[in-house]
């Protein structure tokens, strides 16, 4: 049955349901697009499961393929060479045939607690390492400072800075072994300019570790100096105006406002700075070429990697290199131990100033 009613213009509009597929148009039916009003296709539904199902796939996996070829490289060179080396420190290996291994247990350990010539290496590295790491953190963070001012060509001066630390150990050395010449050196000439006697920089014993010492100085200056930058340039400015405003002078600004806020950065640095120093190994080995792993005719600058180099490569005892080698380690450990603890306290104190 239909009925008509009457609309504007007298065109009357029938009241009939429009048909299954069709849209009501005024009196006027249509077909619907594709797909309305009808059931979805199944293969469409699983095809869209599967893009779903790929996304999530890509969301959970991804992230890990990224990162994968670092712990592939860390678990060959890093992670292995580290087992096998604990490995053979229990053992007597001699370089000659490193395939023959005779278990010794902590033999080669013990014995390092006998070998002056192990306590000395220690001393030196932590003599040598004081000697440069403090006037080397003390100058960067001078040198950030300036640099944090406003200053004409400050991008080359940044670059400037950064430039021995781009340059090889190797040239480096060469140049301060000449500078430190007994006979025919720059610094001997000009201490005699001033009436003082010429220094046996290389033979001497504290003037052999300052010599080395400078030489990290001068790599590691610029390096530290551009860490320390990036740290200031993150303080907010207004700590600066409100100590502007209490009436603080620059030097005030720079104690009580810039070395707090730089805490955590220099602890930092500080733990940088100490594994370099325990590593050290290429300044000493080149500053006196006739003396080789010795560390001079005395061993009076002989570090930890150079004792375990001699050890090694000089007197064949892969064993023994082994056994230093994870001293060393242990050594690192203990300077993390220690960084973690002062970086927690550096927190709470920091935590509890900002609850004040």
């Amino acid at each position: 049955m239909t009925s008509e009613a009457p609309v504007a213009g007298g065109t009357p509009v029938t009241g009939e349901a429009p048909a299954a597929g069709e849209l009501p148009t005024g009196g006027v039916s249509v077909a619907a697009p594709p797909g309305t009003g009808h059931a979805a296709d199944p293969r469409d539904e699983r095809r869209r499961a599967r893009r779903s199902r790929r996304h999530r796939r890509d969301l959970r996996w991804s992230p890990y393929v990224f990162v994968a070829p670092f712990f592939a490289f860390f678990a060959v060179f890093g992670l292995f060479p580290l087992l096998y080396t604990g490995w053979a420190a229990l053992h007597r290996v001699e370089l000659t045939a490193p395939d023959h291994r005779e278990w010794v247990g902590l033999r080669n350990f013990s014995r390092l607690l006998d070998d002056d010539f192990f306590w000395n290496a220690l001393a030196n590295t932590v003599t040598i390492g004081l000697l440069s790491t403090v006037p080397q953190l003390l100058i960067a963070l001078g040198l950030a400072h300036l640099l944090h001012h406003r200053l004409r060509g400050s991008a080359f001066f940044r670059v400037a800075v950064l430039t021995p630390y781009a340059t090889s150990v190797a040239a480096a050395t060469l140049v301060f072994v000449l500078l430190f010449g007994r006979d025919h050196g720059l610094i001997n000439w000009a201490l005699g300019a001033v009436g003082l006697d010429a220094v046996d920089w290389q033979n001497g014993d504290w003037t052999s570790r300052i010599a080395v010492s400078t030489i990290v100085v001068w790599r590691w200056t610029g390096y530290n100096a551009l860490i320390y930058l990036a740290a200031m340039q993150s303080v907010p400015g207004d700590l600066y105006e409100s100590a502007a405003l209490d009436g603080a002078s620059r030097w005030q600004q720079f104690v009580h406002v810039t070395v707090p806020s730089l805490r955590p950065t220099i602890l930092f640095t500080c733990v940088v700075s100490t594994i370099g120093a325990t590593q050290l190994f290429g300044e000493p080995l080149l500053f006196n070429g006739g003396a080789g792993a010795t560390g001079g005719v005395n061993h009076q600058y002989q570090t930890l990697g150079l004792y375990l180099y001699e050890q090694g490569w000089v007197n064949l005892h892969l064993g023994r290199a082994s056994a230093i080698a994870w001293a060393m380690f242990l050594i690192l450990l203990v300077v993390g131990a220690v960084n973690w603890l002062v970086a927690r306290r550096i927190a709470g104190d920091i935590a509890g100033e900002g609850k004040r």
